[in-house]
């Protein structure tokens, strides 16, 4: 399916699913959903790999984000221990006579149709060919100016702008594309200011310039110059700051879901279960919370999803790539509004105060769903606890649960 059908299917579902509501926008159910349910399926318009992610050798197809390395291989970057051995390799998926290469650059896909993907949406424009190592490169500059700027856990990247105004570059129908990224949701410009600060830090202004400038340098182009001015820049960075969706994929995920399904005699099975949960244990003290390939992308019907603190909706990765599944948490009837939660599930279960704190810190708006409201004559207190865990947040903890794989 090319890019424009998809699209075009894309703006039928919202006409189906999609309407305005007062204060902004909503995804509603047209027919009654099961719990367990798909609600849809959705390819993002761009997405991208966090560059400290990729940089430390988390290696994810360029194009979709899947996984390229074994789970093997995975379990043994994450261990640092190249002697691991994991049991049952065969429920590995990982393809490797499958991967492609860029002939120019040598950025690596999963696929040709990856490959081809690429090369016809953006990846002429941004292709380094034989200066990918060149540190003068307008787009290493970028790129390197963005991480001196946005240091793991990451949240956002540089580079999903760059492949939205290449996208645009290569577009035979470049207005099209400009309305399709109009769809997104916009913000004040106040508000833009907030969004800046919250990935940028305190001198967000004088870093927000530098990389309007750097981005000039690498991108320019006439029919997008407003992206390029001060103001335009801002609004292209609150853009994907406020709706660009996390993305997480694993092979080693993959490889334990897939040894959960097997029908083994019980002492087989207990000594499997009992492997698997000794290596996550291993992996978690060798390498923290940073197990999965990670990036973000711009996904049109999700980024209509409302937030609740009683969701009905949640989103997954089960493909081990950019594939954004939204599921129905419970029965969904015709006509109700379908909402995803931008919480965890150990936050949703903190006093409103402190969900409230972290939504207006981070997205700029206040909840008011049914748990919201039934709290609403709660203290705006928290308690001790919580006042601890509030200083230790930072903004891995402020990341979806949606980019669980």
């Amino acid at each position: 399916m090319s890019d424009a059908i998809l699209l075009n299917s894309v703006f039928a579902w919202i006409s189906g699913v999609y309407r305005e509501k007062q204060g902004g926008k909503g995804l509603f159910a047209t027919r009654s959903i099961r719990k367990g349910e798909a609600v849809f399926v959705e390819k993002p318009v761009v997405s991208s790999q966090f560059l400290w992610n990729a940089l430390y050798n988390y290696r994810a197809c360029d194009h979709c984000l899947r996984a390229l390395e074994t789970a093997e291989e995975n379990a043994q970057r994450l261990l640092g221990r190249s002697s691991l051995v994991l049991p049952h390799p065969e429920q590995c998926s990982i393809r490797k006579d499958l991967h492609q290469q860029c002939p120019r650059c040598q950025v690596t896909y999963c696929s040709a149709e990856c490959r081809q993907a690429a090369l016809e949406q953006y990846h002429q424009v941004l292709c380094l060919g034989p200066s990918r190592d060149d540190p003068t490169h307008p787009l290493n500059k970028l790129q390197e100016a963005w991480r001196n700027m946005h240091y793991p856990p990451e949240t956002s990247s540089i580079m999903l702008m760059a492949r939205m105004v290449a996208t645009v570059k290569q577009a035979k129908d470049k207005d099209w594309w400009i309305k399709a990224f109009s769809q997104f949701c916009s913000k004040t410009a106040n508000e833009e200011e907030e969004i800046a600060h919250k990935l940028l830090g305190d001198k967000f202004k004088g870093q927000l310039e530098l990389l309007r400038l750097l981005f000039t340098e690498a991108l320019y182009d006439e029919q997008l110059s407003r992206w390029f001015t001060p103001e335009g820049f801002r609004s292209l960075f609150a853009l994907v700051g406020t709706n660009g969706q996390g993305i997480g994929t694993s092979s080693l995920s993959q490889w334990v879901h897939a040894c959960d399904a097997l029908d083994l005699p019980m002492l087989q099975r207990e000594e499997l279960d009992a492997f698997i949960d000794q290596l996550y244990k291993d992996i978690e003290k060798e390498s923290g919370e940073f197990l999965n390939c990670e990036g973000s992308g711009l996904y049109m019907l999700q980024s209509c999803c409302n937030h609740s603190c009683i969701p009905n909706a949640e989103t997954s990765f089960p493909d081990n790539n950019f594939l954004l599944y939204l599921t129905a948490l419970e029965d969904i009837e015709a006509g109700e509004e379908i909402c995803i939660s931008y919480l965890d599930c150990c936050q949703r279960e903190r006093s409103r105060h402190s969900r409230n704190k972290i939504l207006r810190e981070n997205y700029l708006f206040t909840c008011s769903c049914p748990k919201c409201l039934a709290q609403a004559d709660d203290p705006d207190v928290t308690s001790d606890e919580e006042e601890e865990a509030e200083g230790e947040t930072d903004d891995a903890e402020l990341e979806d649960e949606m980019t669980d794989v």
